[in-house]
Protein backbone atom coordinates (compact mmCIF):
# COMPACT_ATOMS: atom_id res chain seq x y z
CA UNK A 1 0.00 0.00 0.00
CA UNK A 2 1.48 3.21 -1.10
CA UNK A 3 -0.46 6.72 -0.71
CA UNK A 4 -0.07 9.96 -2.91
CA UNK A 5 -0.86 13.05 -0.84
CA UNK A 6 -2.42 16.12 -3.36
CA UNK A 7 -2.17 19.64 -1.17
CA UNK A 8 -3.39 22.22 -2.45
CA UNK A 9 -3.13 26.39 -2.66
CA UNK A 10 0.01 27.31 0.11
CA UNK A 11 0.16 31.03 -0.88
CA UNK A 12 3.55 31.37 1.67
CA UNK A 13 2.06 29.77 4.36
CA UNK A 14 5.17 28.06 5.43
CA UNK A 15 4.16 27.23 9.18
CA UNK A 16 0.66 25.05 7.63
CA UNK A 17 2.88 23.57 5.00
CA UNK A 18 5.53 22.14 7.41
CA UNK A 19 2.87 20.74 9.89
CA UNK A 20 1.07 19.21 6.88
CA UNK A 21 3.96 17.38 5.83
CA UNK A 22 4.83 15.90 9.08
CA UNK A 23 0.56 15.01 10.02
CA UNK A 24 0.69 12.93 5.88
CA UNK A 25 4.46 11.41 7.09
CA UNK A 26 2.60 10.60 10.13
CA UNK A 27 -0.21 9.06 8.44
CA UNK A 28 1.88 6.94 5.97
CA UNK A 29 3.44 5.25 9.00
CA UNK A 30 6.48 4.26 7.13
CA UNK A 31 4.64 2.78 4.19
CA UNK A 32 5.63 4.80 0.32
CA UNK A 33 4.25 8.24 0.11
CA UNK A 34 4.13 10.81 -2.80
CA UNK A 35 3.33 14.26 -3.21
CA UNK A 36 1.31 16.51 -5.28
CA UNK A 37 1.20 19.73 -5.23
CA UNK A 38 -1.22 22.01 -7.33
CA UNK A 39 0.40 25.24 -7.46
CA UNK A 40 0.56 28.81 -6.20
CA UNK A 41 2.92 28.70 -3.55
CA UNK A 42 3.78 32.51 -3.71
CA UNK A 43 2.34 35.44 -3.03
CA UNK A 44 -0.33 36.94 -0.40
CA UNK A 45 1.26 34.82 2.72
CA UNK A 46 4.24 36.23 3.86
CA UNK A 47 6.81 33.43 3.57
CA UNK A 48 6.86 32.54 -0.32
CA UNK A 49 11.02 31.82 -0.70
CA UNK A 50 10.66 29.64 2.42
CA UNK A 51 7.88 27.57 0.94
CA UNK A 52 9.71 27.34 -2.47
CA UNK A 53 12.84 26.17 -0.40
CA UNK A 54 11.02 23.96 1.35
CA UNK A 55 9.25 22.27 -1.64
CA UNK A 56 12.57 22.37 -3.61
CA UNK A 57 13.96 20.43 -0.24
CA UNK A 58 11.20 17.82 -0.33
CA UNK A 59 11.96 17.23 -3.98
CA UNK A 60 15.85 16.34 -3.12
CA UNK A 61 14.60 13.86 -0.34
CA UNK A 62 11.80 11.92 -2.45
CA UNK A 63 12.56 12.74 -6.47
CA UNK A 64 9.90 11.58 -8.87
CA UNK A 65 7.86 10.90 -5.60
CA UNK A 66 7.05 15.08 -5.28
CA UNK A 67 5.09 16.91 -8.21
CA UNK A 68 5.01 20.38 -8.13
CA UNK A 69 3.15 22.30 -10.53
CA UNK A 70 2.53 25.32 -11.93
CA UNK A 71 0.17 28.09 -10.75
CA UNK A 72 -1.21 31.01 -11.86
CA UNK A 73 0.52 33.04 -9.48
CA UNK A 74 3.96 31.56 -10.38
CA UNK A 75 2.75 32.15 -13.91
CA UNK A 76 3.09 35.88 -13.00
CA UNK A 77 5.70 36.26 -11.00
CA UNK A 78 7.66 34.66 -14.01
CA UNK A 79 5.75 37.10 -16.23
CA UNK A 80 6.79 39.88 -13.90
CA UNK A 81 10.26 38.70 -13.88
CA UNK A 82 10.52 38.29 -17.87
CA UNK A 83 8.94 41.81 -18.35
CA UNK A 84 6.14 39.80 -20.09
CA UNK A 85 3.48 40.94 -18.10
CA UNK A 86 1.75 43.68 -15.56
CA UNK A 87 3.76 44.03 -13.16
CA UNK A 88 1.02 46.16 -11.26
CA UNK A 89 -1.29 43.47 -11.44
CA UNK A 90 0.96 40.73 -10.01
CA UNK A 91 1.69 43.36 -6.96
CA UNK A 92 -1.84 43.75 -6.38
CA UNK A 93 -1.93 39.85 -6.24
CA UNK A 94 0.19 39.54 -3.89
CA UNK A 95 3.27 39.79 -5.67
CA UNK A 96 4.42 42.56 -2.82
CA UNK A 97 4.18 40.26 -0.23
CA UNK A 98 6.79 37.64 -2.19
CA UNK A 99 9.09 40.43 -3.01
CA UNK A 100 9.58 41.03 0.84
CA UNK A 101 10.12 37.34 1.48
CA UNK A 102 13.39 37.86 -0.43
CA UNK A 103 14.35 41.12 0.75
CA UNK A 104 13.66 42.56 -2.60
CA UNK A 105 12.27 45.35 -4.48
CA UNK A 106 11.68 44.25 -8.11
CA UNK A 107 10.80 41.08 -9.78
CA UNK A 108 13.83 40.88 -12.16
CA UNK A 109 16.03 40.69 -8.37
CA UNK A 110 14.21 37.10 -7.69
CA UNK A 111 17.14 34.66 -7.27
CA UNK A 112 18.20 32.90 -10.68
CA UNK A 113 17.54 29.47 -8.46
CA UNK A 114 14.30 30.12 -7.81
CA UNK A 115 13.12 31.49 -11.20
CA UNK A 116 15.03 27.94 -13.24
CA UNK A 117 12.42 26.18 -10.35
CA UNK A 118 9.08 27.95 -11.70
CA UNK A 119 10.37 27.48 -15.03
CA UNK A 120 10.57 24.10 -14.68
CA UNK A 121 7.05 23.24 -13.44
CA UNK A 122 4.48 21.98 -15.44
CA UNK A 123 1.29 22.20 -15.81
CA UNK A 124 -0.55 19.02 -15.22
CA UNK A 125 0.16 15.78 -13.81
CA UNK A 126 -2.03 12.25 -14.53
CA UNK A 127 -2.02 9.11 -13.11
CA UNK A 128 -4.17 7.17 -15.11
CA UNK A 129 -7.31 7.74 -12.15
CA UNK A 130 -6.57 11.47 -11.90
CA UNK A 131 -5.58 14.46 -13.24
CA UNK A 132 -3.88 17.08 -11.40
CA UNK A 133 -3.83 20.63 -12.28
CA UNK A 134 -4.24 24.01 -11.07
CA UNK A 135 -7.43 25.57 -12.05
CA UNK A 136 -9.20 23.12 -13.67
CA UNK A 137 -10.15 22.18 -17.52
CA UNK A 138 -11.92 23.18 -20.36
CA UNK A 139 -14.98 20.37 -20.65
CA UNK A 140 -15.37 20.29 -24.23
CA UNK A 141 -11.62 19.81 -24.96
CA UNK A 142 -9.46 16.47 -24.58
CA UNK A 143 -7.52 16.25 -21.80
CA UNK A 144 -4.14 16.09 -23.64
CA UNK A 145 -5.63 19.22 -25.61
CA UNK A 146 -5.99 21.79 -23.15
CA UNK A 147 -5.16 25.56 -23.65
CA UNK A 148 -2.51 26.56 -21.05
CA UNK A 149 -4.81 29.44 -19.66
CA UNK A 150 -7.33 27.36 -18.43
CA UNK A 151 -5.10 24.94 -16.67
CA UNK A 152 -4.04 28.03 -14.50
CA UNK A 153 -7.05 30.22 -14.57
CA UNK A 154 -10.29 28.66 -16.07
CA UNK A 155 -13.18 28.75 -13.22
CA UNK A 156 -16.20 28.66 -15.81
CA UNK A 157 -17.58 26.59 -17.53
CA UNK A 158 -15.58 23.73 -15.24
CA UNK A 159 -16.76 24.74 -12.05
CA UNK A 160 -20.56 23.79 -13.41
CA UNK A 161 -19.79 20.94 -15.23
CA UNK A 162 -21.28 17.57 -14.58
CA UNK A 163 -19.68 15.64 -17.36
CA UNK A 164 -17.22 12.93 -17.20
CA UNK A 165 -13.26 14.46 -17.89
CA UNK A 166 -12.44 10.49 -17.74
CA UNK A 167 -10.36 11.30 -14.71
CA UNK A 168 -11.37 12.88 -11.74
CA UNK A 169 -9.68 16.52 -11.55
CA UNK A 170 -7.71 17.36 -8.73
CA UNK A 171 -7.49 21.00 -8.89
CA UNK A 172 -7.60 24.41 -6.82
CA UNK A 173 -7.35 27.97 -7.85
CA UNK A 174 -10.92 28.93 -6.38
CA UNK A 175 -10.76 29.23 -2.55
CA UNK A 176 -13.70 27.38 -1.11
CA UNK A 177 -14.99 30.07 2.15
CA UNK A 178 -16.06 27.24 4.38
CA UNK A 179 -12.56 25.78 4.80
CA UNK A 180 -14.06 22.20 3.25
CA UNK A 181 -12.01 20.39 0.35
CA UNK A 182 -15.14 20.33 -2.61
CA UNK A 183 -15.61 16.79 -3.43
CA UNK A 184 -18.00 16.58 -6.73
CA UNK A 185 -18.67 13.42 -9.09
CA UNK A 186 -15.93 14.47 -11.32
CA UNK A 187 -13.70 17.20 -9.83
CA UNK A 188 -11.94 18.01 -6.37
CA UNK A 189 -11.00 21.64 -5.27
CA UNK A 190 -7.83 21.27 -2.25
CA UNK A 191 -8.20 25.33 -2.02
CA UNK A 192 -9.34 25.59 1.31
CA UNK A 193 -8.34 29.00 1.79
CA UNK A 194 -4.69 29.00 3.88
CA UNK A 195 -3.86 32.24 3.48
CA UNK A 196 -7.11 33.34 4.20
CA UNK A 197 -7.19 31.81 7.27
CA UNK A 198 -8.27 28.45 6.20
CA UNK A 199 -6.86 25.27 6.91
CA UNK A 200 -3.95 23.98 4.37
CA UNK A 201 -5.04 20.34 2.93
CA UNK A 202 -4.30 17.12 1.60
CA UNK A 203 -6.35 14.31 0.11
CA UNK A 204 -5.32 11.22 0.43
CA UNK A 205 -5.46 8.77 -2.26
CA UNK A 206 -4.57 5.06 -2.46
CA UNK A 207 -3.83 2.64 -5.14
CA UNK A 208 -7.26 0.85 -4.57
CA UNK A 209 -9.68 3.72 -5.65
CA UNK A 210 -9.73 6.71 -7.44
CA UNK A 211 -11.52 9.14 -4.93
CA UNK A 212 -9.53 10.28 -1.78
CA UNK A 213 -9.71 7.75 1.23
CA UNK A 214 -9.38 10.54 3.56
CA UNK A 215 -8.07 14.42 3.95
CA UNK A 216 -5.69 15.86 6.38
CA UNK A 217 -5.37 19.87 7.74
CA UNK A 218 -3.48 21.78 9.21
CA UNK A 219 -4.57 25.11 10.36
Amino acid sequence: MSFTYAIGDIHGCLDKLRSLLVRCEMHADGRPLAFVFVGDYIDRGPQSSAVIDCLIDLKAQLGENVVTLMGNHEAMALAAFDGSGPVRLWLAQGGLATLESYGIAEARELPSAHVDWLRALPLSYDDGRRFFVHAGVDPVTPLDAQDDFDLLRIREPFLSYGGDHGRLIVHGHTPLADGVPELRGNRLNLDTGAVFGGPLTAAVFDDAQTEPIGFLQAE
